[in-house]
């Protein structure tokens, strides 16, 4: 299943001119979004609010990422302050998966933004965090705290932001977004044989592990017949006719 490297701003000093900080509001959003990728079959890895931007981008080459999403907002140069808004996703000018992921966020996100011309995708030189990372990757400023409506509309918003972004990550990886749930128990029910755990909802996505009848697995998400499940580590689709939740 692919394996993204999540890196929500650890800038604690950009304040948000409603309160709370870049760093606050971007690991509230990297919580959101989570569930999401979960239920969805896309594995991740996340840093942490002590790291830097550079050890961010050492722990993403370290491992065998996929995709790294890295999630900020913006602010205008000093003494434009509270005059900019917009969504911008950066990717490096020579990667075309992190243009093509670029462009999918963007155009997802502007369908909920109140101005959608104003989310666009831009290729960049100048962030580290798409230059300098071995797995494709993008930069996305959420738009600006230091402006009034934006903040706003940032903090209001967590959960359909984190929706837009996880449904770009499975355009991406040719997937199908999955509404998270609370995570239940399910214990694998079946007259004999094993159940196959598939990378894809459907009778043909290819089998990636065997799950002997009676085995006791994590249920994170359902669509239209099937569960996303967690079984010892490994995450994919069953079929939930023969999954029992206890």
């Amino acid at each position: 299943m692919p394996n993204i490297y999540l890196s929500p701003s650890t800038q604690e000093a950009n304040l948000y001119v409603t309160g709370g900080s870049e760093e606050y509001w971007m690991n509230l959003l990297a919580d959101e979004l989570e569930p999401w990728l979960s239920a969805s079959g896309i594995r991740y890895s996340r840093n942490t609010p002590q790291m830097t931007a550079g050890s961010s981008i050492r722990a993403s080459n370290a491992g065998n990422y996929d995709f790294h999403l890295a999630l900020h907002s913006n602010a205008a140069p000093e003494g434009k302050y509270g005059e900019a808004q917009g969504i911008i996703a950066f990717y490096a000018p020579n990667s075309t998966k992190g243009e093509q992921a670029a462009v999918l966020i963007s155009e997802n996100l502007s369908t909920i933004y109140p101005f959608p011309a104003g989310a666009r995708a831009q290729s960049t030189t100048s962030l580290g965090e798409v230059t300098r990372t071995r797995a494709p990757a993008v930069l996305v400023e959420i738009a600006y705290h230091d402006n009034t409506d934006d903040a706003n509309w940032i903090t209001s918003n967590l959960e359909h932001i984190a929706e837009k972004l996880a449904l770009s990550m499975t355009e991406y990886f040719g997937l199908p977004l999955v509404p998270p749930m609370v995570p239940q128990t399910g214990k694998v029910a079946l007259e004999s044989g094993n159940l196959n755990l598939r990378r894809y909802p459907g009778t043909g996505g290819s089998v990636i592990a065997s799950i002997p009848n009676g085995a006791v697995l994590t249920v994170l998400g359902s669509r239209n017949g099937w569960y996303t499940v967690n079984y010892n580590g490994t995450i994919g689709f069953v079929n939930a006719d023969y999954i029992r939740l206890i």
